[in-house]
């Protein structure tokens, strides 16, 4: 990849990495763009409760001037400035007496994107770390909710960073936000995060995990929510920490490009998410409130790798995908599914009854898998389709499996009621399954076929709509609403965050930082 001859400044890359890429040959304007797709998964939920447009004032009509927010009780006052900006929350103190005991006492929520100047639209040279200080220095918490996005963290700067996790931790801070900017993922988190009690929302992103070796008991007894974005992990860091949070619903780990294996053994997780992220294995070996498991966009830039899901205990998993034949292996009961395979009831997962699929159509294999898989969700009600570009040779495909081998499948006969079709493209051996689905689903009432956009396509829109209008409905087997429309969701979102090129460059680097 040729260096890229741009002066434009980062806002995610390290003037040493960048010098770093460029002595390789690699574009840092790349990783910078990459890492800004990975940062946007934490700049946007969870969002800060607070207000950037809020305004302190009371206008009534025919109120004469009198000041009528003043006259509010304390306990109102302080709810009232802790939705504030920070900057106008500190404010608020000049206006009296009785408001700086108001901003002092107010439980603080600290954004540091309003910090800025340009509030949250991020400058290359944004770096709040000063101004995180002041905050710190002048108010006595407690902290209600702290999201720091902005400042730099690396180097010589880990000493400052510890001491931001104690008094974070003496102030009762309840949801944290803590990314490290900009790359590299090499600057370690300290342990000090593990002191952290009252910690009830954790979300990090570009750090190297901390060291879970000296853990023990409980660490986060309050921890409902965990999310992990870009962060250098190794096997059994999330195990580790997840058997410590007692309270832990939903955990959510996105950017993950170094192959590990997650083992799951939890009495309170009930939804898990694994998104953009190269992972060896997920087990879900105990986990009996577990009600969502759900995979965006696996990711194996080297093309070989396929992560392994094995199912043991989750008697409650209620929604699951999306699977992806070629990418993911699924293993229930210590029994690996394997295409074409008798289905017996111990390779079952009843529960389940929303399953999503992501499918090479144009893949004999994967063709093969989707049925083997309808069979392993006997009770699936909803089903939700997202049809993948075939990029590839495959080999001999045949358009006839579905009519001639498929044979008949409890779920699409007797209890899918929903079905959605996303990337519609118009192929046939897309055509051949839908026929094939409506041609079974006796229980069907709403379809939903959604078009891909037509520049990615050999079809235009008017083709690719002629090419439902013209399916063969006379052996359908009942009738059912349905839907044709375009794409139900923006490219890039289908897609993924991160083309091949840019996990490319970021593997690369990765690797190059290590040798």
């Amino acid at each position: 990849m040729a260096a890229s001859l741009s002066g434009a400044p980062f806002t995610n890359v390290d003037p040493e990495t960048a010098k770093y890429m460029r002595s390789k040959g690699l574009d840092p304007h790349e990783l910078d763009r990459s890492m800004e797709n990975i940062l946007s998964n934490l700049r946007q939920p969870p969002a800060p409760p607070v207000s950037a447009t809020a305004l302190l004032s009371a206008r009534f009509r025919g109120g004469g001037g009198v000041d009528r927010i003043s006259g509010l009780p304390d306990a109102l006052l302080r709810d009232i400035v802790s939705r504030l900006p920070v900057k106008d929350a500190a404010r608020t103190a000049a206006l009296a007496a009785r408001w700086r005991g108001v901003w002092r006492s107010a439980p603080l929520v600290l954004a540091d994107v309003f910090l800025l100047s340009d509030g949250p639209n991020l400058p290359p040279s944004a770096d709040t770390r000063a101004a995180v200080s002041r905050v710190f220095a002048s108010h006595p918490g407690p902290f209600r909710c702290v999201h720091l996005l902005c400042s730099r963290m690396g180097g010589a700067h880990q000493a400052e960073l510890t001491r931001w996790l104690r008094l974070l931790a003496a102030r009762g801070v309840q949801e944290l936000v803590l990314v490290n900017r900009p790359w590299p993922r090499e600057v370690p988190l300290p342990t000090t995060l593990f002191t952290i009690s009252t910690l009830t929302r954790l979300y990090i992103g570009v750090w190297k995990f901390p060291d879970v070796s000296g853990l023990r008991g409980v660490s986060f007894p309050n921890l409902r929510e965990l999310g992990i974005c870009s962060v250098e992990l190794k096997d059994g860091d999330i195990d580790a920490v997840v058997a410590r949070s007692p309270a832990l619903e939903i955990l959510n780990i996105a950017g993950n490009f170094k192959a590990v294996n997650l083992r799951l053994v939890s009495n309170s997780l009930r939804c898990v998410q694994v998104c953009a992220s190269v992972m060896k294995s997920i087990a879900v070996v105990n986990a009996p409130r577990l009600e969502r498991l759900i995979l965006g966009n696996a990711v194996h830039p080297d093309g070989a790798l396929c992560t392994r899901l094995k199912i043991r205990n989750a008697p409650k998993l209620r929604l699951f995908g999306y699977l992806e034949p070629g990418k993911h292996a699924l293993e229930i009961n210590d029994t690996v599914i394997m295409a074409g395979v008798e289905v017996r009831a111990s390779m079952m997962l009843t529960t389940v009854k929303v399953l999503g699929l992501r499918v090479h159509f144009g893949v004999q294999n994967d063709i093969n898998m989707v049925a083997t898989f309808l069979r392993c969700f006997p009770n699936v009600e909803a089903l939700h389709i997202a049809s993948e570009k075939c990029d590839q040779p495959t080999g001999k495909l045949n358009l006839k499996f579905w009519e001639d081998q498929a044979g008949p499948i409890v779920s699409v006969l007797l209890r899918i009621g929903v079905m959605t079709f996303s990337a519609f493209r118009g192929e046939q051996y897309e055509l051949s399954f839908l026929q094939y689905f409506f041609e079974s689903a006796r229980m069907l009432k709403y379809a939903v076929i959604a078009m891909e956009n037509h520049i990615f396509t050999s079809l235009s829109a008017d083709e690719m709509f002629d090419t439902v209008k013209n399916m063969n409905r006379t052996k359908w087997a009942t009738n059912f609403d349905l839907a044709v429309m375009g794409r139900m969701i923006p490219r890039e979102e289908h897609s993924g965050p991160f083309s091949r090129e840019q996990i490319l460059v970021m593997e690369t680097l990765l690797h190059q930082l290590k040798s």
